[in-house]
């Protein structure tokens, strides 16, 4: 027992230092578990042989992932990635073992192993890639949606090569019996043991096959009939914790249930949650799920880190990193060829290239099936898992290597932009859903409008609808007098960036000073910037409608609407005053908590605000009892 909370200790302690710093540094979570993982396996010896057992159990949390992945596509929406699974997907899995196989047969292996090698590297880390495509925000991107498709084939084909796999091995080992079945001479104990937790172990292909539908016809009929029914019998019980044993529950057991008829896991549980995507218990599983996910997740990475033979690496230095450069070198030239062909844009290239250059954790799982059915020997299986393990800790620096590559791309390559032909009284800078309230508005008033947006898909948006816009970076100079600036008289400021809107501002009032300037602000000091600026009228994005989220408050404690609505007003107003009062005490680049006369002023304005209210909502009850 204590060595077990020992363990647990080191792991979650180097997770702890780690992974924060990692953060702070901005080279992402999976990063730092990696090197966590690193410092307390190679470098101080403090986990030891542990630690690929531990990596089993941690494979879990790619389970859990993918179980959530499936949760956010409903079935219509996996439908339509049908063209880039089989076809982006398809492309990158065969093409990948077909040059890795040539590549091995020329090194001088076998052709059996060349194949299992090939199979090997096909595949990509489906783990770091999807937590770091989620934690930077590009799950979305044209380049993310892709790279995700991919991943997805890349866990179907799972299926296919651990059915290959026994065929590649030595005669000796693979027969075929009287049935057309395969049986596998099981040379220790724990392959009879795995053998008898089978369901299609000596059975023949057709029996297989069935027995293989079944399972995934039960796992959807589960999904559609059974999951309201358990989810209300465990709402009875009052307890939350019920929740989260269901919803571990459901996961394990299909995760079991797929590894008895030689399906992969994750796979299974993916299939679950696109099958409950549409359920009214999505919300549930994702929030009882997700820390479970996380923590498993991080482990993963830790094991992978603490897993490194650097005696092995060390040992043959330059082949080990010459073969793992080479790897990702070839499966980089296969994405980026199939980026072009399927038409991606740059920078969506380059994400899709460097972002699945690597090895996966499922070359894990080959490699040890590999092992057990005499495809591959000990000093290869060794080599392979260090090079997997490297491609692995490589990929998190790829994706910052594509983070300064596509800055470099912005600056020096910008996308050509429309040709303003048009001019209005009023121009809009920014399309999104603030400035299009905006423009719908003042256009159904009868009034001209000329919107600029720098994102294309948003102003092609537009064009569906019947709006016109252009596309084109609001800030340049050229852009703003073809749209009128010179004769305008209102400019409305809506673009997300805090620093391209202040340097708009600016701009518009040293060209045009009588110009009136409406700005949409993110925050407080930012209103305070843009009043620095020269805007006019500033507008806080969530004020307004949190504001009158708070009225809704009111009326459902007791005030009538009238009531409710006149102590909206006069927050309202009082909030506008006290912005305008502490602006002229408001220092740029200084926090405005560093502030002493911000501070002690901000505080009085809230006590007078309060008493206001208050005396306010008396005079109210007073009248209504007199």
């Amino acid at each position: 027992m204590e060595t077990i909370l020992f363990q647990a200790t080191i792991y979650l302690g180097a997770a702890v230092i780690a992974v924060p710093l990692a953060a702070r540094l901005g080279l992402g979570s999976v990063l730092g578990y990696l090197l966590a993982g690193i410092a307390i396996g190679p470098l101080t010896g403090l986990v030891g042989a542990e630690t690929k057992d531990l990596q089993h159990f941690a494979e879990f949390g790619v389970v859990m992932m993918l179980f959530l992945i499936g949760l956010e596509l409903e079935p219509r929406a996996l439908w339509n990635m049908r063209k880039r699974l089989l076809g982006l997907g398809g492309l990158q899995v065969g093409l990948t073992m077909f040059a890795i196989t040539v590549g091995s047969l020329v090194m001088g292996y076998e052709w059996g192993t060349s194949v299992a090698i090939g199979m090997i590297f096909a595949l990509s880390s489906t783990a770091i890639v999807l937590q770091t495509l989620t934690e930077k925000g590009l799950m979305q991107t044209g380049g993310g949606r892709s790279t995700f498709s991919v991943l997805l084939a890349q866990d179907i084909a799972v299926i296919p090569m651990l059915a290959l796999l026994p065929l590649l091995a030595v005669p000796a080992i693979v027969s075929l019996t009287t049935d057309g079945s395969l049986a596998l001479a099981v040379n220790d104990h724990d392959d009879v043991q795995h053998a008898s937790l089978s369901l299609v172990e000596g059975l023949p292909g057709w029996g297989v096959t069935l027995v293989t539908l079944g399972a995934v016809a039960a796992v959807i009929l589960a999904g559609v009939f059974l999951t309201r029914p358990v989810f209300r019998y465990i709402h009875q019980a009052r307890l939350r914790e019920m929740y989260t044993a269901l919803a571990l529950l459901m996961v394990v057991s299909i995760a079991v249930l797929m590894q008895m008829v030689g399906l992969s896991p994750a796979l299974g549980t993916f299939l679950a949650g696109v099958v409950l995507a549409n359920s009214e218990f999505r919300h549930e599983l994702e929030s009882d799920l997700e820390p479970f996910k996380g923590l498993l997740l991080g482990l993963f990475f830790i094991t992978v880190g603490a897993g490194i033979n650097f005696n092995l690496l060390f040992g043959d230095t330059t082949r080990i990193l010459g073969l793992t450069v080479a790897v990702m070198v070839i499966k980089g030239a296969i994405l980026f060829g199939l980026a072009l062909l399927f038409g991606l844009n740059k920078k969506d290239r380059w994400l899709f290239t460097l972002g699945l250059a690597q090895a996966g954790e499922f070359g894990f799982v080959l490699i040890s099936f590999s092992m057990t059915q005499g495809v591959l020997d000990d000093s290869l299986s060794g080599q392979l898992l260090l090079i997997i393990a490297l491609s692995m800790l490589i990929t998190p620096l790829l994706f910052i290597a594509y983070e300064m590559l596509t800055r470099r791309m912005t600056d020096s390559d910008p996308e050509e932009h429309d040709e303003v032909d048009e001019q209005g009284t009023v121009i809009i800078a920014g399309i999104g859903r603030f400035g299009q309230i905006v423009n719908r508005l003042v256009q159904s008033a009868g009034f001209e409008t000329v919107v600029i947006d720098n994102n294309l898909a948003t102003v092609q948006m537009m064009r569906k609808f019947g709006f016109r816009g252009f596309f084109g970076d609001p800030t340049r100079p050229d852009l703003l007098n073809a749209a009128g600036l010179e004769d305008a008289r209102v400019l409305v400021v809506a673009i997300d960036d805090k620093a391209s809107a202040l340097k708009l501002v600016r701009y518009a009032r040293k060209v045009r000073p009588d110009l009136h300037i409406i700005a949409r602000a993110r925050d407080r000091v930012h209103v305070h910037e843009l009043y620095d600026a020269g805007a006019n009228d500033i507008v806080r994005e969530m004020f307004d409608s949190s504001l009158r989220a708070g009225r809704y408050v009111l009326e459902n404690l007791g005030l009538s609407e009238f009531e409710a609505a006149e102590l909206e007003q006069s927050y309202y107003q009082h909030d506008r005053t006290a912005l305008r009062e502490l602006a002229e005490l408001w220092k740029p680049g200084v926090p405005v908590s560093e502030l002493p006369e911000y501070v002690a002023r901000a505080r009085a304005l809230n006590s007078s605000l309060e008493m206001e209210l208050a005396a306010r909502q008396q005079t109210n009850e007073d009248k209504e009892t007199g």
